[in-house]
């Protein structure tokens, strides 16, 4: 039934508030891509059996509700939420009231928590987070969630990501029907200038300044483009936000749609997210059968639809020109500007071009007020930032931290420290375009200015980190050998200039490399970033010339000394026969594939090392382990 005006989605909001309250427990099932990769539709499904059975028992899930005893009223409710963000341990069940967080999750272990926690309120013990001896009884007492600041992420976890009433019991639309009926459209556009949200996308421009742009553009046509490319390898802040609450980044893409005076919106999402793409259809669905898309929302002059399109996965495409291209059916290549897309963007008409996790920003900024922004994070980078922790760190998963927050607290208060305890060397923030922290940058905020400085960005937000055995040389390769493969070849710096640093890397990590290697691999790099086309192209070199400035003796160990301190490369490992431990069996010379291996029975044997081609059958088949992996 529609909401035909303001009064009608007040009485749905207050309904849908009763109803989540309607359950004397809430089981919900982490049900984003990670979890569901583990396992946690087979969990849901057996909670959802489970509940129905219960003599006595009515079970809620999604919008229905299933009668086991006859009672009028859900006792237990089983939800299929967003990411919860903690991955490392998933699957992941959240009960509420009690707030237990359960991990690692198996199907087996759905019939004790239900006898346990949701029959006699008594927490399973055995299935709740523990670190250094300590048990964590709620989830917000876990330091990987008490330490965040989760305010684009907060209903991820805690509501039915398919569940429209869901999003409304939260105050969902609340901001929508604040602008369309106490804001006028210039209110609207200044809220979110005074507010200083800057772009989540990479460049962090500031979203105000870009609406305002494209409301003052005297046409009948204009669009609203929402980016959920999200090409950076380990980036997934995005899917999240479209899987576990895609209603808030619809709602802001609304707000922008009436502030610039947009009656149509495009949602462009990679192919490779499904299970985003099936979210968001069921939301616009939703929110067109409510009455909160389509025409005259809320009894309104404001109409707005939105669309979407399926990237098919080029890198390229999350620059604004190729993206706007892509939709239209064109080859998703950068153009060169003037014009900007806030003039000429989608099919030639002014365009606000913003990403996910920035329209995710807008309806809490339109509620609270743009001075209540502006005391979260620094000044010059008000708000949150969700970041993608990946790596050799203990707690992956997604995190959402004030700008502003020293690299040192994301990985050591909130993601553990470095697995294994072993030292930590470096993160690679940004993806593919973003550069290199190194230990003596611990101490530095995270925020668009301050990174700058050090010749990094945070990009869309993946951070990788790293440990002392890892070869950043290697690193440098594969990063540069995506962006290489991702090149959309418009323009000679990228699409040759790539090539050659990669053809340098990979010359160097096969022990082919010169101190002439160096020198060109810099004279490269900075060509590429001063003349590259677009914006992809200029941060392109950008890993390398952090590597070769952070970590140039690795460098130099790999062209001078033809060795990798860390063993990654294989090319540059050498096996040695340790004389003292060789019996002379001569067992490592017979199975040698290359004949490298020569000596004499009952005496040490040797291994030529311009010969061996490093495969190491020597070492897995010699008795007496007197051969090693020496780098």
């Amino acid at each position: 039934m529609k909401a035909e005006n303001r009064e009608a989605l007040w009485a749905k909001r207050k309904e849908a508030k009763e109803a989540m309250r309607r359950p004397a427990h809430r089981i919900l099932v982490c049900a984003g891509t990670g979890c569901l990769a583990g396992g946690s539709a087979k969990i849901y499904d057996k909670f959802v059996e489970l509940a129905a059975k219960e003599e006595g028992v009515s079970v809620e899930f999604g919008a229905e509700i299933a009668h086991g005893g006859g009672t009028e009223h859900a006792q237990t409710g089983v939800k299929r939420s967003g990411c919860h963000g903690f991955c490392e341990m998933g699957p992941l069940v959240r009960i509420e009231p009690s707030n237990y967080l359960y991990i690692k999750v198996k199907e087996e272990d759905c019939e004790e928590i239900f006898e346990e926690t949701i029959k006699n309120d008594r927490p399973v013990e055995r299935l709740l987070y523990e670190m250094d001896g300590v048990k964590y009884m709620t989830q917000e007492n876990i330091p990987f969630y008490a330490k965040q600041t989760r305010l684009v992420l907060k209903n991820c976890g805690h509501i039915d990501a398919e569940n429209i009433d869901e999003y409304l019991a939260v105050d969902g639309y609340r901001a929508l029907e604040k602008v369309l009926f106490e804001m006028t459209p210039e209110e609207t556009v200044n809220e979110i200038l005074e507010s200083n949200l800057r772009g989540r996308g990479g460049g962090g421009f500031q979203t105000g300044y870009k609406w305002k742009q494209v409301a003052r553009q005297d046409v009948e046509e204009k669009y609203i483009v929402c980016n959920g490319d999200e090409g950076d390898p380990g980036a997934f802040m995005d899917r999240s936000v479209m899987e576990g609450d895609p209603h808030k980044m619809l709602e802001g893409m609304m707000i922008a749609g009436y502030a610039v005076g947009a009656r149509e919106g495009y949602i462009y999402v990679r192919a490779e997210y499904p299970l985003a793409i099936s979210r968001l259809q069921t939301a616009i669905a939703q929110a067109e059968d409510m009455g909160l898309l389509g025409e005259h929302i809320l009894g309104t002059q404001f109409s707005f639809q939105i669309h979407i399109n399926r990237g098919a996965g080029a890198f390229v495409c999350g620059e604004g020109s190729a993206l706007t291209a892509s939709i239209e059916g064109e080859r998703g290549m950068p153009r060169t500007k003037p014009p900007r897309t806030v003039e000429q963007g989608l099919f030639a008409k002014p365009t606000v071009l913003n990403n996910v996790e920035t329209y995710a920003n807008v309806p809490m900024i339109i509620n609270e007020g743009a001075k209540w922004y502006q005391t979260i994070g620094t000044e010059g980078s008000p708000g949150t930032k969700a970041f993608a922790l990946t790596g050799s760190v203990k707690n992956t998963g997604l995190i959402e931290v004030p700008m502003g927050t020293t690299l040192r607290k994301i990985v050591y208060d909130i993601g553990g420290g470095v697995k294994n305890d072993v030292p930590f060397k470096a993160v690679q923030i940004g993806g593919p375009s973003g550069g290199c922290l190194v230990t003596r940058n611990l101490e530095v905020a995270l925020d668009f200015d301050s990174l700058k400085k050090l010749n990094a960005m945070i990009g869309s937000g993946g951070l990788v980190v790293m440990d002392e055995n890892t070869c950043m040389v290697e690193v440098a390769r594969f990063f540069m050998n995506f962006t290489q493969n991702e090149s959309c070849g418009k323009c000679v710096p990228c699409r040759e200039g790539t090539r050659r640093m990669l053809e340098i890397l990979e010359d160097i990590v096969a022990g082919k490399g010169t101190m002439e290697s160096l020198e060109i691999l810099e004279e490269l790099g900075e060509a590429i970033t001063n003349t590259a086309l677009c914006g992809l192209g200029k941060s392109a070199a950008l890993p390398v010339l952090s590597t070769l400035k952070n970590f140039r003796e690795e460098y130099l160990d790999h062209v001078v000394e033809k060795r990798c301190k860390t063993g990654n490369c294989q090319a540059l490992q050498r096996y040695m026969i340790d004389p003292l431990q060789c019996k002379g069996c001569s067992k490592c010379a017979r199975n040698c594939p290359v004949n490298a291996i020569s000596g004499k029975i009952r005496e040490p044997f040797a291994i030529d090392q311009s010969v061996c081609v490093k495969c190491g059958a020597c070492m897995e088949i010699c008795p007496f382990e007197a051969i090693a992996k020496e780098s």
